[in-house]
């Protein structure tokens, strides 16, 4: 795509964005909605909008070559991020619930479930792929240097050496006598051949065929062939057509390479201009400060000189020069007359020593002032009364105030004055705008060399104050150097706070970071997406829910929710400050249903570091409490430094157990249940540090402990019908398989309920071996030969998933979603009573009638 086709991507996109907006800050504010449907309505409804309106904003950053241009577009597109990240947790608390399904939002929006998944930035990675490639390279020195890579060497080579000479002759006695079976049933098959082909010789030799029969037998035969192939191909086409069989076409295609390489080509025109635009910032600055500089500064002299003069005709008296707090000369130009300008400072004193005899007056009371307080009380009381009965009359649901969308009006609003209607045909290259740069660079320069010019000229008054007002000048200087240092004092005296203490304060980073790697407790994550957890939407979540029956989260729900709590405030600083603040995350689901892959992802999908500390990775190192403490400091100490940073605990429940079993005792499993949260409280906004907790047996764990470190839990149930039949044909095609109309994959979909993606992923690798694979051609796939790779691994069944549902229930935010249903019937029991009594009042009132008639 071109230059002018992102930029009318983008004008499209804030046109959006400027109307959504105005549904946002409406001229009359609406009244609160007591209605929870209608409320949830109107969030998903800005959700979805706000969706749409960031996955175009992630393609114009992603692709845009204008360096301006990109940085308005990255502050509007982290500001919808964050609006993003607030509109789910108030979804969340409205419902209770984590999740939340938008199939007829979908369809009044005429949106597909595709549009549904969150878009993860590629600046998030792209930008500092360089600080990823130097800790590659580091981490492998490390490796290597204490001797990691050479002991995986060593053992297999033990592995290799560990056979006896009785097995090693067995293995051979095995391979050469299967050897001999293969070349003995090879020659029998030959004779076999020639066996048959000399009696088809001497059969054909007694009984001679007439020349236009045997004609015609051959074109049976040729066109029965030539046919039976045509029609399989018209099927396999129809097939495709309606969707039934994926087609097979070289993948990527040669439009998709080319595109690639018009993408990646972009991206290198992006990195000059940037580099250009970096460069001029500096250069044009320099000439700005030396050309313009003399003159802003004379300039800055003659109008504050010119409002001394004012102020001196106007007050009497030169004026008071502002403080460095109040902005300094900044103050004097802020469109203001010089007597407005004296009255504030004016007030400002006035304020002061109104402030200094409060304190310092304490007066008694009185008999009269107790009396008035009496009377205020009662006043105050009935006043309350009146307030919670308006309140009453206003209660219902309110949108939150915002952090996010002042920056996103901020970068619409510069993009309105700015670039809406910029002519830059003149500009084709879309290189960067130096009168633009000049403009920014000559406020930047004019505010450094007001801060200068303030200091002379605040000199120059209190000379022209003691030459013409001759005004004291000591005993006010005695008086504010007395206030300055009671302000330092009060200000030392509220600093003064307790200090944690560094206890490698002694060491550098690198040898941290060389000790963490050498420990294993800094890992090298797996080159994973988020793409890669594959699974399908759930079509059924409003209809269950309609039905008061709690659905199953889908696979792409947890995808879902992993990018919008995890990829996106851990990718971007400014969310991560300014969003709601997640510190912890706990997966919980069956075992093989990919919670160890859903952390690698989010490593690769942020670039950031990844930290075990298992309980099993953590069995014999730095024992001790004192040992863990600084094990504790060291590891949060590098994660804060190198951050994004997550830390992963597998097997979660072993750190709360309730009762820790004989086997695993030695292991020491709850170690880290006092100091975990006291060191997740020291975590600030913004420090992009995430704790991931993976669990496959949450209920042998205490709930209440286990809730109050891991806030944000997140269930993974086992896939439904739709992602297990995704989860085949991806499989498969991973594989190198070849996907054919006699492989049925519905009914292998439908005959695998219960297993995970790991249980199906390892019949996958059982069944396609190498030999397999080159059989493809001539015996095609079967579902039948998965039956047995299956049937050897044990399922997760319907009982253990319902005792994970019942766990979920006990949480702290299914024990609300509990009692918000029960009080939702409640309410709908209510209205159906209050209808009964109406029906009945209404039955009496007519019987009453009839009988007045019937006397009359």
């Amino acid at each position: 795509m071109s230059h002018s086709s992102y930029n009318r991507i983008w004008a499209s996109t804030q046109k959006v964005l400027g109307g959504l907006l105005e549904d946002e800050f409406p001229a009359v504010q609406p009244r609160p909605q007591r209605d929870r449907m209608q409320v949830f309505q109107t969030l998903a409804g800005f959700y979805l909008k706000y969706l749409q309106i960031m996955r175009n904003l992630e393609e114009v950053y992603d692709q845009m070559v204008h360096p301006q241009k990109r940085l308005v577009v990255r502050v509007v597109l982290e500001g919808i991020m964050g609006r993003l990240l607030e509109l789910k947790n108030e979804m969340v608390e409205l419902e209770c619930s984590e999740f939340h399904y938008f199939d007829d939002m979908l369809q009044d929006m005429k949106m597909t479930p595709a549009d549904l998944e969150v878009p993860i930035p590629r600046y998030f990675v792209r930008e500092k792929t360089r600080v990823l490639k130097e800790r590659e390279g580091m981490l492998a020195h490390i490796l290597a240097k204490g001797g990691h890579l050479e002991q995986q060497e060593h053992v297999c080579e033990g592995a290799a050496q560990r056979m006896s000479v009785e097995q090693a002759v067995q293995l051979l006695q095995v391979s050469e006598r299967a050897r001999q079976g293969r070349l003995r049933a090879r020659f029998m098959r030959q004779i076999r051949r020639d066996e048959s082909r000399s009696q088809l010789v001497q059969s054909q030799s007694t009984c001679t065929l007439d020349p236009d029969a045997a004609a015609v037998r051959i074109q049976k035969v040729w066109l029965g062939y030539s046919q039976r192939k045509r029609t399989k191909r018209e099927r396999l086409e129809e097939l495709i057509f309606l969707g039934m069989v994926a087609p097979q076409r070289p993948t990527p295609s040669a439009a998709e390479l080319s595109a690639q390489q018009v993408e990646e080509a972009r991206r290198g025109v992006q990195e000059q201009h940037e580099a250009e635009y970096q460069r001029a910032l500096l250069s044009i600055k320099e000439s700005v400060r030396a050309v313009e500089g003399p003159d802003i500064r004379e300039t800055l002299q003659e109008q504050i000189r010119q409002w001394f003069i004012e102020c001196r005709d106007a007050t009497g008296k030169f004026p008071d020069y502002p403080s460095v707090e109040d902005g300094g000369s900044a103050l004097i130009f802020a469109t203001k007359t010089p007597d407005q300008v004296a009255a504030e400072l004016a007030a400002k004193e006035e304020e002061k020593e109104r402030k200094k005899k409060a304190k310092g007056k304490k007066e008694k009371k009185s008999g009269n002032e107790k009396k008035e307080k009496k009377k205020d009380k009662k006043g105050k009381a009935r006043g309350a009364k009146e307030k919670t009965e308006g309140e009453e009359a206003e209660r219902g649901w309110k949108m939150t105030p915002s952090n996010f969308l002042p920056s996103v009006l901020q970068g619409t609003q510069i993009y309105r004055e700015v670039w809406q209607d910029r002519d830059e045909r003149q500009n084709f290259p879309q290189r960067f705008d130096a009168q633009l740069v000049r403009e920014e660079k000559r406020l930047e320069v004019e505010e450094e060399i007001r801060v200068q010019v303030d200091e002379l000229m605040r000199q120059e008054l209190k000379n022209l104050k003691l030459a013409v007002d001759k005004e004291k000048g000591k005993k006010k200087k005695a008086k504010k150097a007395n206030k300055k240092k009671k302000k330092k004092a009060k200000k030392a005296g509220k600093k003064k706070k307790k200090k944690e203490r560094d206890l490698t304060a002694d060491r550098t980073m690198e040898s941290l970071y060389e000790e963490l790697v050498l420990e294993g407790l800094l890992i090298r994550p797996m080159n994973v997406r988020l793409s890669d957890y594959i699974g399908e939407y759930s079509y059924l979540g409003t209809t269950l829910r309609q039905a008061d029956i709690e659905p199953m989260p889908s696979l792409s729900d947890v995808r879902q929710l992993m990018a919008l709590y995890a990829v996106l405030p851990l990718g971007s600083q400014t969310v991560h400050e300014k969003a709601p603040l997640i510190r912890t995350l706990l997966l919980a689901g069956p075992p093989g249903v990919g919670k160890k892959l859903l952390v690698h992802a989010l490593c690769t999908e942020t670039g950031a570091n990844l930290f075990n500390l298992s309980p099993a990775n953590l069995a014999g190192k730095y024992p001790g409490r004192v040992g863990l403490q600084y094990l504790l400091h060291m590891v949060f100490k590098v994660a804060r430094q190198l951050q994004p940073s997550v830390v992963w605990i597998g097997d979660a429940e072993k750190t709360f157990y309730k009762k820790i079993p004989k086997m695993e005792k030695d292991m020491e499993p709850k170690r880290l249940k006092k100091d975990l949260p006291k060191v997740l409280k020291s975590l600030k906004p913004e420090d992009r540090v995430l704790l991931v907790g993976t669990t496959r047996r949450p209920f042998e764990a205490d709930l209440k402990s286990l809730c109050k470190v891991y806030k944000k839990v997140i269930l993974i149930p086992r896939p439904d019908y739709a992602s297990r039949l995704v989860l085949w044909r991806d499989l498969l095609r991973l594989r190198g398989a070849q996907l054919t109309p006699m492989l049925d994959l519905s009914s292998l979909a439908k005959v695998t309920d219960g297993y995970t993606q790991g249980h199906l992923q390892r019949a996958v690798r059982a069944v396609l071996t190498t030999h397999r694979l080159e059989q493809m051609s001539r015996r095609p796939l079967t579902a039948a030969e998965f039956i047995p790779a299956l049937a050897r691994q044990d399922p997760v069944y319907k009982e253990e998933e319902e005792t994970f549902k019942a766990w979920y229930s006990r949480t702290p935010l299914g024990k609300r979603r509990l009692r918000a249903t029960k009080i939702i019937d409640d309410d709908s029991e209510v209205g159906k009573g209050k209808g009964a009594k109406a029906k009945g009042k209404k039955k009496k009132k007519e019987g009453k009638a009839k009988k007045k008639k019937s006397t009359k």
